[in-house]
């Protein structure tokens, strides 16, 4: 039997709700690492400084700050989870998964957000415990970046129109810029992480060279990092063309691809601004939003592509 659409749109409504919280939490962890907060708690995990309520000095409010919000997505998941369990034993039998939006796909979902949420635990437990290494605070935000996506498509497929899939040369290329996205993303974080910011003045080239030399190896891994910025704007710039070409007749689509390029420009402006202006604190932050917000599109886009409003050819 199936449930009532409106029961589906409060599990997606909730789901928005976590994807825009796990988004929040993304720049919040931007925020302890500009601000040098990471031990703001002391190397204390769950508790803060040994107590559940510490006297918040401004270290201390940034990463317990940050905490309350982990803890509130933490609770959206887990709710997520039980909600669609029930739901989904409910739905009946001869359910087609290869339509969206069915609880038993809603449930799979929530599951898999479960599992990161558990990953992303472990790892902020175990940043905490280490004092910061560097791996495992990229692990930590590639595991929140997974986050975001599940919730994302999750709250897609709630409240989104029941469609059935398609694989097609369109929706192979949401997903790889989506993909893209995630790599580009993660290697921002090293760079903030191994304190490579520093290591390449000027833009858009390198200490004034379009090949940067000298045994830093900081120099390489910034550089490394623009060099897949630059070519993921490059590609955000064509992205609607291309989806026009592959997808003729899918306005969504398009529509989506041309957001994921304005964002990416703007990232791409706020950027070269942060550069220039010696990596202010308040730029680095709108840079660590901006870039997962084009995350988040391109997995939007990659949803759409593949769940389009009518069926194309594979």
């Amino acid at each position: 039997m199936n449930h009532p659409e409106s029961a589906r749109n409060r599990w997606g409504h909730l789901a928005s709700v976590g994807a825009g919280a796990s988004l929040a939490l993304i720049i919040l962890g931007g925020v302890v690492r500009i601000t040098g907060s990471g031990m703001g708690c002391g190397d204390d995990w769950p508790l803060c400084n040994g107590e559940l309520i510490p006297p918040l000095d401004l270290p201390t409010m940034i990463e317990y700050g940050h905490r309350l919000v982990a803890l509130a997505v933490s609770v959206i998941v887990v709710l997520l989870a039980l909600r669609a369990a029930r739901a989904s034993r409910s739905e009946g039998r001869g359910i087609d998964i290869s339509v969206t939006g069915t609880w038993a796909r809603l449930r799979r979902l929530s599951v898999l957000a479960v599992v990161l949420l558990v990953v992303q635990i472990l790892l902020g437990a175990i940043t905490v415990w280490l004092e910061l290494p560097p791996a495992s605070v990229i692990l930590h935000l590639g595991t929140a970046m997974a986050l975001l996506a599940t919730l994302t498509i999750a709250a897609s497929e709630a409240l989104g129109p029941r469609r059935a899939l398609v694989k097609d040369r369109a929706s192979a290329i949401g997903l790889s810029s989506a993909v893209f996205a995630f790599v580009v993303v993660t290697a921002g974080g090293l760079v903030a992480n191994m304190d490579a910011g520093y290591a390449c003045l000027g833009f858009p080239a390198c200490n004034g060279s379009w090949m940067p030399a000298g045994g830093n190896p900081l120099i390489h891994i910034h550089w490394g990092h623009r060099i897949l910025a630059y070519l993921l704007v490059a590609w955000c710039l064509v992205l609607p063309f291309v989806m026009a070409r592959a997808r003729p007749g899918d306005p969504a689509s398009r529509r989506v691809a041309l957001l994921a390029m304005v964002v990416a420009v703007v990232q791409l402006a706020v950027g070269a601004a942060m550069v220039l202006s010696m990596l202010s604190g308040g730029l680095r932050v709108a840079h660590v939003g901006l870039g997962a917000v084009v995350f988040l599109v391109l997995v939007r886009l990659a949803w759409v592509a593949r769940h389009p409003a009518a069926r194309f050819p594979t």
